[in-house]
């Protein structure tokens, strides 16, 4: 298996390099269109840019208070501790989706009678007025009216003509109108602005779709949530009106945020009135119950009340223990005063609060001592001492005398102590319930009072903060509008209109490269196939002769004796002396290329026969001008002919002859087959030195694989922008095959304009000949 069979033709994956840098030099051979395409792009972007309508950027920031975010927040002032029992803690998302309702922009579109705009009449937009002329008034409606725009027209100073379809009507300032199926208005004449133009346009919205549209042009968003700063944005063609709805959507949330507040206070200070009328009346019976109890209980003040029962029981205690402990000592003294045989001292000190007791015992005492010095110094039967002894006697009745009525005393005291130590325990015990009581009701009086004064307080604040109630959030940077508009952008709306504009020419050509099917560079012809490029024909303009000359200098003809040269490498022996052309189609420039090559061979001494062998459809003659009518067929047909009577002078070299079809057969390839055929072929090897056989497409007759025994080389030609690259498969097949035996490829009409190789092969102006001008049409 030699090289050829062991290669795989298959098509191989694209270069991406390769590809792009192909693709580049195409753009660039069609640098025109592409600056076209700039141009007509520029162009249309500049005339958007000039009839469009401007948006400018409206553009504020508001500070909401918040306490999460830890901003100085007033919005509880008013309620104060009521503010965490309803819930009413603002945070700036809450404040972002007010900001976004519908409601708020109704109001914006209601106080600025926004769903009615005004323009001046333009040739090819219309612009909207900030400051109308006339002032238009909505009287009523239709409930199915959506969209309605009028024109008017100024006729005199108190005349205006108004039309929208079919209607029209001239009428006067501040007139009602009623127009069918839209409703009614009235048109008053705004004396400050003077009519500029004669024609005006007004244009009526129904109140949501106007609503609508705003709310797709607001923009409200927290770009740092680190902080409590909402960015307000409005898109309007008119700088000034655009302000004008940002600030009154503003102005309208401050409002809805201070009525909220308001509508909060009033309704607290409600709820606290109703409450105080409650809670006066359950204050009012809790009172009226602790009357009732201390009077049923007789009761003034229930803790001194309690205090003086527990004083009063203590000191009775105290006061028995004291009686109790004086019985006891007139116990002891009447058993002290029992032993007569031996008298003591009687303590004075023990009764000190009897008198007579003490005076008693200072006597019996006195005289008892004095008995005892007198017993020092005499007897018991002294008469001094038996008087002694008698007083001591006495004295000792009296003293228990004075002892048992002292005792009998003290015991009715003590009797009567405890009866009212019983009674005062008694009550005693009776105070812990009606405490108890008492104090459940003071406690519930106790609660209402505080409540009740509270409301009161809670009702004055609610009152006083109600008049110096503030919005919860503030303007730290007015509407502003922006001094370039934000749409359209010039440098982008350029830059688009730039890119488009290339664009459109760069896709059809890349279009056009990726859906051609024909052969544009030699790389189209590697790709799918390894059998050698001979030589490469440059293009052939119409207004160039077909035939080339010895002295031409051209680019095609130095191609030609390129292939001259080539094709000594091929057909190195003398014996190798047959050329055979084919192609896969009709149409390739088979017997141009023949013809030449013929002609520089013959140039250059050789003698050279050309034998026109697409009997199917013959063109050598044509191109030589022949008007011989006897060619191969009828040598073939004829055993009477001989080879030289079908060999003729092509008249424009005499080493170049012409054999030409003759009249065209009904079996072509019959004719090839014949063994007259093996005859002639071996006459012209003995008198010529070159045999050019123009053959018929391989790809159509196998007329040429009948002819290719002869041939020591076949030349396979394709042309640029004309032989589909699908059929470049014939040539690896037959190459594979080797039905053509040794091959090579000639590419024929080559336009490196086209992006054929990299820019090299044969220029115009090639050894410095000038190429003819080109018509302006081709240039």
């Amino acid at each position: 298996m030699n090289e050829w069979e062991e290669f795989d033709f298959k098509e191989e994956s694209h270069d991406d390099n390769k590809v792009v840098i192909d693709f580049l030099n195409k753009l660039l051979r069609n640098w025109y269109w592409l600056v076209l395409g700039a141009f007509l792009g520029l162009a249309i972007a500049f005339t958007y840019l000039r009839y469009s309508t401007p948006i400018y950027q409206v553009n504020a920031k508001i500070l909401v208070s918040d306490e999460k975010k830890g901003a100085a927040g007033v919005e509880n002032a008013v309620l104060g501790d009521f503010a965490g029992m309803i819930g009413v803690k603002s945070t700036v998302d809450n404040e972002v989706e007010i900001l976004k309702t519908r409601n708020l922009m109704e109001q914006v579109v209601k106080e600025l009678h926004a769903n009615i705009t005004y323009y001046r009449k333009g040739n090819i937009r219309d612009i909207e007025l900030y400051d109308s002329p006339f002032n238009v008034s909505l009287l009523s409606l239709d409930s199915l009216f959506i969209s309605t725009t009028f024109q008017l027209k100024s006729i005199d100073n108190n005349k205006i003509e108004i039309s929208n379809g079919d209607f029209e009507e001239i009428i006067s300032y501040n007139q009602t109108i009623r127009v069918p199926e839209f409703g009614s208005i009235k048109i008053e004449r705004n004396t400050n602005i003077p009519y500029v133009d004669e024609t005006y346009l007004f244009e009526i919205s129904s109140l949501d779709s106007r609503v609508a549209d705003f709310m797709n042009r607001l923009t409200v968003q927290v770009t740092n949530k680190l902080v409590t700063v909402i960015d307000l944005g409005f898109e309007y063609p008119i700088k000034k009106r655009g302000e004008d709805i940002l600030n009154t959507l503003i102005d309208k949330y401050v409002q809805s945020n201070l009525r909220d507040k308001n509508t909060i206070a009033d309704s607290t200070i409600a709820f606290i009135e109703n409450r105080l009328v409650l809670v006066g009346q359950e204050l009012g019976s809790v009172e009226g119950d602790i009357q009732s109890f201390k009077q049923q209980s007789q009761l003034a003040d229930m803790s001194a009340q309690s205090e003086i029962l527990l004083q009063n029981s203590s000191q009775y205690i105290k006061d028995l223990a004291n009686i109790e402990t004086q019985l006891t000592i007139v116990n002891s003294m009447e058993s002290y005063l029992s032993d007569k045989d031996n008298p003591r001292i009687i303590p004075s000190a023990m009764l000190s609060n009897d008198a007579i007791f003490s005076g008693l015992a200072e006597r019996y005492n006195t005289l008892l001592l004095e008995r005892d010095r007198n017993l020092l110094s005499s007897t018991t039967n002294n008469p001094t001492i038996i008087n002694l002894n008698t007083q001591l006697t006495n004295l000792r009745q009296d003293i228990r005398g004075n002892l048992n009525s002292t005792k009998a005393n003290l015991t009715i005291t003590r009797n009567d102590l405890l009866k009212k130590v019983t009674q005062l325990e008694g009550a005693i015990r009776t105070v812990p319930a009606i405490e108890r009581t008492y104090l459940d009701l003071e406690r519930q009086q106790q609660i209402k009072q505080e409540l009740y004064v509270f409301l009161l307080q809670k009702r004055e604040e609610t009152a006083i903060s109600k008049t110096s109630n503030i919005s919860n959030s503030r303007i730290i940077d007015t509407p502003k509008a922006k001094d370039i508009p934000i749409s359209p952008k010039k440098a982008l709306t350029l830059a688009i209109g730039l890119s488009i504009g290339l664009a459109i020419p760069f896709f059809i050509l890349y279009l056009k490269d990726l859906l051609n099917t024909k052969i544009e560079s030699k790389e189209d012809i590697k790709r799918r196939t390894q059998v050698p490029i001979i030589a490469e024909i440059g293009h052939n303009d119409k207004y160039e002769s077909e035939l080339l000359t010895k002295e031409s200098r051209s680019a095609i003809a130095e191609s030609f004796r390129s292939l001259r040269t080539n094709l000594a490498f091929y057909l190195n022996s003398k014996d190798q002396k047959v050329v055979l052309l084919t192609s896969s189609m009709s149409g390739e420039g088979k017997s141009f290329i023949a013809i030449n090559l013929a002609l520089v061979l013959a140039f250059s001494g050789k003698k050279v026969v050309a034998m026109e062998m697409d009997l199917r459809k013959p063109n050598l003659s044509v191109k030589l001008k022949s008007k011989s009518k006897i060619g191969f067929s009828n040598y073939i047909i004829s055993d009477e002919l001989k080879s030289n009577d079908i060999i003729q002078p092509s008249g424009i070299n005499d080493n170049l002859f012409l054999i030409s079809s003759g009249p065209i057969p009904p079996n072509p390839s019959e004719l090839i087959l014949s063994e007259r055929t093996d005859q002639l072929i071996e006459t012209l090897k003995n008198e010529f030195d070159y045999i050019i056989i123009d053959a018929p497409p391989i790809g159509l007759v196998t007329d040429a694989q009948l002819l290719s025994k002869y041939a020591n080389l076949s030349l396979y030609v394709v042309r640029q922008g004309y032989t589909i690259k699908n059929l470049l498969s014939i040539i690896n097949d037959l190459n594979r095959e080797r039905k053509l035996g040794e091959m090579a490829i000639l590419v024929n009409d080559i336009d490196h304009n086209k992006g054929y190789g990299y820019g090299y092969g044969y220029g115009y102006g090639y050894y410095g000949e000038e190429k003819a001008k080109k018509p302006i049409w081709k240039r």
